[in-house]
């Protein structure tokens, strides 16, 4: 694992994980996933094309923001 980090916030626990491979798994408590090219908010699921870690951090971060969540 190149980089695994837990973060808990007054809502909800954050944890992400990347390793070499560039397979990843970010989560905001159980309401947004992204895993290794799928997304899910609130319960669905789509597929995620990853880009960038740049890219990757940017999506959850604004998906984290339209639930009402905050990051920090």
């Amino acid at each position: 694992m190149v980089l695994e980090e837990t973060i808990i916030l007054g809502d909800a626990i954050v944890r992400i994980a990347l390793d070499h491979a560039l397979r990843y798994r970010l989560t905001y408590g159980d309401q947004v996933v992204y895993e290794n090219g799928r997304r899910v908010v609130r319960g669905r699921s789509t597929p995620y094309e990853f880009k960038s870690v740049e890219k990757l951090r940017y999506d959850f971060e604004r998906d984290v923001e339209a639930l009402g969540g905050r990051l920090g």
